[in-house]
């Protein structure tokens, strides 16, 4: 049985016009900082950690313990939110800067308080005007009202945040590039050590750097408690989350869900949330958690939607991205849509990313257009184990029952760019073998290319 829906950071969305200061003082907005107000930073802080918090980029790791890795002593320090949201499938983020600013400012303000701060920049991508403008608007609100700025609601707190926005480079979305883009250099990952943000951020200083959504739920935490947030979810897991499901699905859409409880099989099925496969079709397969994720099929369907057992399966939940694929989808072809988008997206900074990447997607366009040769499967195999070594073989590693991608994959690069590359092309080997042998078999027996084909020769 599906678990009942409970709106967390989604509660506002279908109020007009809920992005204004407006309607969110009237539905209990910047409450939460109120009350926070009222405590100490480290009763705010220790709160946070209470309600274990998980972030919502990808990572998974609780909030309030990542603002205790900041040295003591060494200041300024910063906090940095990443909005920079550019993983294939994801469009969360963007909804909640779009529709509930205001949410997202307060959570801003109470991370700021909670761990000693006087400045934040909220980073946004490049693409997304309306989100921009929205929080732009909110900021200017909150300023004139009183919640930003020095004497924060007639208090000795006093806090700056700085909106800027980038150019549309999803490496960005890497907390060290996306710092690098903040001092006005080229987005590009840094080196871990030393720069890990906490300890080397911004600017050189002590950087906390959280996710859009995991912001968001501070103000109902603070708001409500840690108590009440826990009743929400499992265990280890406490809270909603929210899931952006797109493909073939009879209702796409973003759904926030209780955490850890709620199935990928509900969430396709149940007819509150997707209400099944478009057209009645059998489900092929699905990336759970963004482009970057090896893919699952129907026997991962009754998987809670929690990171430990997700990725105990070989997989991750991500930047919370569910792509959905059905029977009649070209593996060879989905495979291809999302290595051409990593490629084109490599920074170039490492060399087993910026040349594998293009390898794979030009094996893969070959076989893809009908030219590819027998050789060509092992191929990418070698290409794929020289970015993100695997333990299996050249040849029978999927017939093994081995993970398409080592979990969390192994990596000769900086960043997890290439191994994101990567796990497409395992995934769709490991499951779909015959789909790329027919398109080489192609080739192998003569068959006459169509006129379309001709220009790939």
């Amino acid at each position: 049985m599906t678990a009942p829906i409970v709106k967390v950071v989604t509660s506002r969305f279908d109020i007009e016009d809920a992005h204004t200061l407006a309607v969110y003082e009237r539905t209990g907005g910047y409450e939460g900082l109120r009350k926070a107000l009222t405590m100490s930073p480290t009763a705010v802080h220790d709160e946070v950690k209470a309600a274990t918090l998980l972030g919502r980029g990808g990572a998974g790791f609780p909030a309030g313990v990542k603002w205790g890795f900041c040295p003591p002593g060494v200041w300024p320090r910063y906090l940095v939110v990443n909005g920079d949201e550019s993983e294939p499938g994801t469009y969360k983020d963007r909804l909640l800067m779009e529709r509930d600013p205001h949410q997202l400012i307060e959570g801003c303000l109470i991370a700021c308080y909670a761990a000693g701060l006087s400045q934040c920049f909220l980073y946004i991508r490049g693409e997304m005007a309306l989100a921009q403008t929205r929080v732009a608007r909110a900021l200017n609100e909150a300023y004139a009202a009183g919640y930003v700025g020095r004497n924060v609601l007639g208090t000795n707190f006093s806090v700056d945040i700085v909106l800027h926005w980038g150019a549309g480079a999803y490496i960005v979305g890497e907390e060290t590039a996306l710092i690098e883009s903040l001092e006005g250099n080229r987005g590009m990952p840094r080196l871990k050590p030393p720069y890990f943000p906490a300890a080397i951020g911004l600017y050189g200083k002590p950087t906390i750097v959280n996710n859009v959504e995991t912001l968001s739920n501070l103000g109902w935490i603070l708001r409500n408690g840690s108590d009440a947030y826990k009743q929400y979810g499992s265990e280890s897991s406490p809270g909603t989350r929210m899931f952006a499901i797109s493909g073939h699905v009879k209702r796409p859409g973003v759904y926030e869900v209780q955490h850890g409880i709620t199935t990928f099989r509900d969430l396709f099925y149940d007819e509150q949330f997707c209400g099944g496969i478009r057209h009645d079709h059998q489900l092929k397969m699905f990336i759970p958690g963004g482009g970057s994720s090896p893919w699952f099929f129907e026997e991962q369907l009754d998987l809670p939607l929690e990171a430990r057992p997700v990725g105990g399966a070989g997989s991750m939940l991500g930047s919370g991205a569910i792509v959905v694929m059905d029977e009649t989808t070209d593996a060879v072809k989905a495979c291809l849509r999302v290595v051409r988008f990593y490629a084109r997206e490599s920074c170039g900074k490492c060399t087993p990313c910026r040349e594998g990447t293009n390898w794979l997607e030009t094996i893969l366009q070959r076989i893809y257009d009908g030219h590819g040769r027998p050789s060509d499967i092992d191929m990418l195999l070698d290409v794929g184990d020289n970015i993100s070594p695997g333990p299996y073989p050249s040849a029978g590693w999927e017939a093994e029952g081995l993970a398409a991608v080592p979990f969390p994959p192994r990596q000769t690069t900086i960043c997890p760019l290439g191994p994101s590359a990567v796990a497409p092309v395992t995934s769709a080997l490991r499951r779909f073998r015959p789909e790329f042998e027919a398109k080489i078999r192609r080739r192998a027996v003569n068959i006459p290319l169509r006129v379309e084909e001709s220009a790939h020769v």
